[in-house]
């Protein structure tokens, strides 16, 4: 396994992280144990939940695997705060309230003292950035967290929390979790660049883009049994398949998987520090593990920017969770 700096920060994570957003759904208890102490022996350090994630079910699953056989202190634990966990106006959002409430109550969930990595989920436009970076600030001079960090923010309200951080020497950002794919590269035309200026670490998600590039969808066909699209449409659409299938024979001469190609290469871009596996077995684990070993010659990587050309996007993900935010912050549709 190769570690890497997350950040402005000195703790080292693994160069690939353990998501584990389908626990307390698709994955069960005994599952997720198995997949979280598979990942840890597979030399992962970095594992990625959040409290909204089956309303906390995620977090008690993980809580409990890592109190076993002092795994707690093997890896670098990191949640998040935002998304709603009631119906309760204070149930969700960035406020001081829900902050502090959140972070206690995924301290119990998680069995631990710390949570190593605490992110605000993604942007709430309406709580006073200040009040938020604050309460996060307060939360790490307590020492219930060790650094903090955000998802899906735009790269100018990223900026901004950066440079308010400094001004009052709060904690700031070590870390970003935007969508990151083949099939939608947006984020290189400013936040890769944003990210890497202001010592942002980028652990991106949906690195496989919800497995349309795993390879299992064809165009004229129905998707197959138990796959997670059911139809083409949206994030799978005929352009998706068309860059999944240029990529084939590309993985299939490296012999290996097209999921673990393309999970390589977003492992291999520039700022980026660890992608997120949201895996839900262990094979699909041991899948993503394959990935680390993967290098790209210079003429593969031209091949791929000509299959899937830099900054472009055949679906939409980076808009869709960002984009779209800030227009409705403004009254603007969409």
């Amino acid at each position: 396994m190769e570690y890497r700096t997350l950040g402005r920060s000195g703790v080292k994570v693994s160069a690939l992280c353990l998501g584990t957003m389908h626990f307390g759904g698709r994955v069960g208890e005994a599952d997720g144990a198995r997949i979280v102490h598979a990942a840890i022996d597979g030399g992962i350090n970095l594992i990625d939940t959040a409290d909204c994630y089956a309303r906390g079910v995620s977090e008690e699953i993980v809580g409990k695997a890592l109190a076993q056989d002092g795994k707690r202190e093997k890896v670098v634990l990191a949640t998040k705060v935002t998304g709603p966990m009631g119906k309760d106006p204070n149930d969700e959002g960035s406020s001081r309230y829900h902050i502090v409430r959140s972070c206690e109550d995924s301290l119990r969930r998680l069995r631990t003292d710390r949570i190593d990595l605490y992110q605000l989920h993604y942007m709430d436009m309406r709580t006073p950035l200040a009040e938020s970076l604050r309460a996060m600030d307060d939360l790490v001079r307590q020492g219930k967290v060790c650094y903090v960090g955000c998802s899906k923010w735009a790269p100018a309200l990223t900026a901004e929390a950066v440079m308010l951080c400094d001004r009052h020497g709060w904690a700031r950002f070590v870390s970003e979790q935007p969508p990151y794919n083949l099939l939608d590269r947006r984020i290189e035309n400013e936040m890769v660049w944003a990210c890497l200026r202001h010592g942002i670490g980028i652990i991106p998600w949906a690195p496989i883009a919800g497995g349309v590039l795993s390879g299992k969808y064809a165009k004229g066909q129905p998707p197959p049994p138990g796959s997670r699209f059911k139809q083409f449409g949206g994030r799978l659409n005929e352009g998706a398949v068309d860059i999944a299938d240029a990529l084939k024979p590309l993985a299939e001469a490296k012999g290996v998987t097209l999921a673990e190609y393309c999970l390589a290469w977003v492992m291999r871009q520039p700022g980026i520090t660890a992608p997120i596996s949201g895996v839900a077995t262990k094979e699909h684990l041991a899948s993503s593990l394959r990935a680390v070993d993967v290098t790209f010659a210079d003429d593969e990587l031209t091949r791929i920017d000509e299959i899937a050309p830099p900054g472009t996007a055949v679906v939409d993900y980076f808009d869709a969770n960002v984009g779209a935010r800030l227009r409705r912050s403004v009254g603007a549709r969409g």
